[in-house]
């Protein structure tokens, strides 16, 4: 009896120790870039590997330059759930990347150079 008892307190004590190891599910992750970012793919091969080269996730009232990780990217992800992200590019208009949605840029002759990341989901 006692041995029974013992093993029940040790299998529950390891199953408790598994739960803990294990730590928080991210439910908001896709495509290698976690919440609450605005990641960039810069070559076609990271975008279909789901390997970001640079994020963001500062709100801010200006543009952020992007570095040589994130300049003229291939695609940008926004996993935010409610805020936008302006992009700014060397030439034509600026493009509002909408919570949670992509913009591939790809071969375009675009350079995306900035990001604000802004306090709503229309920019």
């Amino acid at each position: 009896m006692v041995r029974a008892l013992r093993i029940a307190v040790l299998t529950m004590l390891v199953a408790a120790g598994a739960a803990a190891a294990a730590g928080p599910a991210r439910a908001d992750t896709a495509e290698g870039c976690a919440y609450p970012r605005v990641c960039f793919y810069l070559t076609y091969v990271s975008f279909v590997n789901s390997f970001p080269t640079a994020a963001f996730q500062d709100k801010t009232s200006y543009f952020q330059q992007l570095g040589s990780r994130s300049y003229g990217s291939y695609a940008v992800y926004n996993t935010r759930n409610d805020d936008g992200a302006r992009l700014r590019f060397d030439s034509g208009p600026n493009e509002c990347l909408r919570p949670n949605s992509w913009l591939v840029i790809g071969s375009s002759g675009r350079k995306v150079n900035g990001i604000q990341i802004v306090d709503s989901p229309n920019c």
